[in-house]
């Protein structure tokens, strides 16, 4: 790293003795740029309407004549769009003077209707202000007069323009594999080449131009040098550096380190481009025609090593773990990045040939024999480029059940677009139609880079993701903020890729233009500056209404004396206050009349009313349980069968525990107008009741005496009220009592419970009690039919004869009559068989 420092600070140390010079030569350019469209205007500031006639005549006089160039359509627009501004800003110069005047009127109140009078004074006062309201109206209506006819001629030079380039885009020129127009092409490249020394000769043979560069020369010769080097060995450097980091990090870390690294090697040979040129416009022994090749050289290189860059984040390098596409051999992977690189290298060649050609006047045959090599060559590398990425997509299949996923499914259907892209644009170029074949090929190229961009763009967000918030792989790739990064990243491409297709700036500003007039509701407009408005301020008063939420529960409510519930309702209307609050000055903010919008709004609400009618009774329901608090949080509730703790009241539902650990979401119009019992509103205390049953002769006062003892022995039994012990009375099975005891809290009411049947179980054990339980004697009126239907008079161990004599049948109860069947209690607890 250090070798490359030192270089590029010698760079700047060579560069600092002739950048005044340079800067000398280059002045007069740079203070004087070309005048921009400027509108006339009158001493009052308004636009000179007279001026603006003469310019709308002879826009439309060259509309109707339609042979002005394309240069000086673009020249003719760029005035009607500057005029159109300023109309734009006419309209809003009494804006305020027409509202004040307009108010006015509208306080004196309506004129008379027909058979009424009123005084005198009031309709001279507004016929005077109507009359001040039409004059200060007249610039205004002026002025939207003449931006709608701008805005028309605008439309029509767009329209212009572009069915001039779709009739060039499918234009049959001169074919270029026709051998006829060969030797014309190579003597006019020849008297380009031949031009090109014959003014290097020039240069060098003026005396003032030697004396010049022999002052410079060691300046020159460094750039010269330095630049070579960044060129030649720059990207092997930060390649080095890289494998550094790559060995010294690991995870996101590398992943973020190793990106930021790459963009050096496109970086430094840039650097060393710029020291070329420098070099090579400094020394001045070029003149315009190897200005223009040098020019195309250094775009191409560019070029060269940005395609070479990406290409390689893409495809992937030798060990390397941030592939995008996801191939398995090495040589497809260096197949991809050598057909990213040439691809690069021709699209440079195809601009500085388009320049070339313009500056020299080169003819149709002459251009199409030049372009097409590089149309071929571009046709092949992306019918490579397109067999690997369908190749890359099959990869991606899922193998067990042969599924196709959205990114398999469409990098396959991008491959086979980019096959045929490459057969059909050579083949088109080759019957004449160059302008198309290029119009297709290098944009299809340019979108591929722009695609590949964005991947490699998602890949540097998910890894910087990880590295800021400290997740693992998994989960930066399953996170939304990488997600919505790259989903912004891709809109923000959009502009580029409608460019790299044949759109002009001119019509991406006048979208923009559209976009920013807004949509009009009434009287109000709302545009795009509106509705950004509308959303910072409202995120910012949000903001700080969850600021303060958070300061009041957490540092002011603690510290007074008001109960959680207390506590939870004023933070929640808190919050509710604020965000209304924050809606209200977002709207005011943004400039949105409501008043407009008030009767959108009220048929609206006439639709939302029936269609919403539940989700607004939960909304009222919700603020009346803050204000009443009949259940805060953490309260033991039940409700509608439903039994838990109160975790969350939000404005539509509440949020119940149950005992399960289950979340059960009640509506809050359940809570206020079912019935609700709130086992621990106010306190927790409450009562348990054990029932216990004791065999019949059992001394009941002794029973009495040990229940009572067991309760009082319980440290959650309150002592004031005491337990008290209730004999029940006389069961079927058993003597039956209660044991009903206040608890301090009656969360454990289910713990207490069974601590207390132990003890009764110990204490009757130790006391000879019995705890009796239930026994049934069944009696059957025919036992016989168990038998298996015996007949009368067969011993009892004569086997029965069966249908089928290997195997055992079950006894036959089809015969038992259920009906005859009946059961007896024995009172004493005991069975008599």
């Amino acid at each position: 790293m250090f070798p490359l420092l030192r270089l590029l600070l010698v760079t700047l140390l060579l560069w600092l003795p002739f950048a005044a010079t340079a800067q000398d030569s280059v002045a007069p350019a740079v203070i004087a740029p070309e005048p921009d469209p400027v509108v006339r205007r009158l001493d009052d500031g308004s636009p000179d309407y007279q001026t603006w006639e003469k310019l709308a005549g002879r826009v439309e006089d060259a509309l109707e004549v339609g042979r002005a160039s394309d240069v000086v359509m673009q020249d003719l627009r760029a005035e009607l769009t500057a005029w159109r501004q300023a109309f734009g800003e006419a309209q809003a110069a009494n804006a305020v003077r027409i509202n004040t005047l307009e108010t006015q009127i509208a306080t004196l109140g309506p004129p008379p209707a027909e058979g009424q009078t009123e005084p005198s004074i009031l309709t001279q006062r507004r016929d005077e202000l109507t009359t001040r309201l039409n004059e200060a109206r007249v610039p205004v209506q002026k002025a939207e007069e003449a931006r709608g006819r701008a805005n028309a001629l605008v439309g029509e030079i767009d329209s212009l323009l572009r069915n001039r380039q779709t009739d060039l885009l499918f234009e049959l020129g001169p074919t270029p594999v026709n051998p006829a127009t060969w030797p014309g092409a190579v003597e006019d490249v020849t008297d380009t080449l031949r031009g090109a020394v014959v003014e290097v000769q020039n240069a060098w043979g003026s005396e003032t131009q030697r004396a010049e560069l022999k002052r410079i020369l060691p300046a020159v010769i460094g750039l010269g040098v330095i630049g070579a080097l960044l060129v030649l060995r720059g990207r092997a450097w930060m390649v080095r550096i890289g494998l550094r980091v790559r060995r010294r990090s690991k995870g996101a870390t590398q992943g973020v380190l190793m990106f930021l690294t790459s963009l050096g090697q496109v970086v430094a040979p840039l650097l060393g481009l710029f020291a070329l040129l420098a070099a090579l416009e400094a020394s001045g022994v070029i003149g315009l025609r190897g200005q223009y090749l040098a020019d195309t050289l250094a775009i191409t290189l560019l070029l060269f090593f940005a395609a070479l860059w990406l290409g390689t984040r893409v495809f992937g390098a030798a060990g390397a773990p941030w592939a995008v596409l996801n191939l398995k051999s090495a040589a497809e992977r260096a197949e991809g990045r050598f057909n990213a690189a040439v691809l690069g290298v021709l699209y440079g060649l195809s601009r500085g040939l388009g320049e070339l050609g313009a500056y020299e006047d080169y003819s149709a045959e002459t251009m199409a024999v030049l372009s097409f090599p590089l149309l071929l060559g571009a046709g092949l590398l992306l019918v490579r480029l397109g067999r690997l990425i369908r190749r890359s997509g099959e990869l991606e299949e899922t193998p067990e059940e042969g599924s196709l996923g959205f990114r398999a499914g469409m990098m396959k259907m991008l491959g086979r677009v980019l096959v045929a892209v490459g057969y059909l644009g050579p083949l088109a170029a080759a019957i004449g139609y160059v302008q198309m074949a290029q119009t297709v090929l290098f944009p299809t190229a340019l979108t591929l880079w722009v695609l590949g961009l964005l991947l490699v763009l998602n890949q540097f967000y998910t890894n910087l993701y990880g590295l800021v918030t400290g997740a693992d792989e998994e989960a930066a790739h399953l996170a939304l903020t990488p997600t919505l990064a790259s989903f912004v990243t891709g809109l923000a491409a959009l502009p580029v890729l409608s460019l790299i297709w044949g759109a002009r700036w001119t019509d991406l500003t006048e979208l923009w233009t559209t976009i920013g007039q807004g949509v009009q509701i009434g009287e109000t407009v709302l545009t795009p500056r509106a509705l950004l408005t509308f959303v910072i301020v409202f995120v910012v008063g949000y903001s700080l209404t969850r600021v303060v939420q958070g300061m009041l529960k957490s540092s002011i409510l603690p510290r007074t004396k008001l109960d959680k519930g207390g506590q939870n309702a004023i933070t929640s209307g808190l919050g509710y206050v604020g965000i209304f609050l924050a809606a209200l000055v977002a709207i005011t903010a943004a400039g949105i009349n409501m008043s407009s919008l008030a009767i959108v709004a009220g048929a609206l609400s006439v639709g939302i009313g029936f269609g919403l009618q539940n989700i607004v009774s939960n909304f009222v329901s919700g603020i009346i349980l803050l204000i009443e608090r009949p259940i805060t949080e953490g309260d033991w509730i039940e409700v509608g069968g439903q039994m838990g703790y109160v975790r969350d009241i939000s404005v539509r539902s509440t949020r119940i525990e149950t005992f399960d650990r289950q979340d059960v979401i009640l509506p809050n119009s359940d809570l206020i107008s079912g019935v609700v019992t709130n086992y621990t509103r106010g306190n927790s205390v409450g009562r348990v009741i054990v029932p216990v049953g004791v065999a019949y002769g059992t001394d009941t006062r002794r029973v009495e005496k040990i229940l009572k003892e067991v309760a009082e022995a319980h440290p959650m039994v309150t002592v004031n009220p005491s337990p008290s012990v209730v004999f029940q009375g006389f069961g079927a099975d058993a003597l039956e009592f209660e044991i009903r005891a206040i608890l301090r809290d009656v969360n454990y009411v289910l713990s207490v419970k069974s601590d207390m049947n132990h003890e009764i179980a110990r204490r009757f054990a130790e006391e000879g009690l019995e705890i009796p339980f239930a026994q049934r004697d069944i009696w059957l009126r025919n036992p016989e039919v168990l038998t298996g239907n015996r007949p009368a008079g067969q011993a009892a161990d004569t086997p029965i004869a069966s249908s089928t004599p290997a195997a055992t049948s079950a006894p036959d109860t089809s015969g038992l009559d259920v009906t005859d069947m009946y059961s007896s209690t024995d009172p004493e607890g005991e069975a008599d068989d």
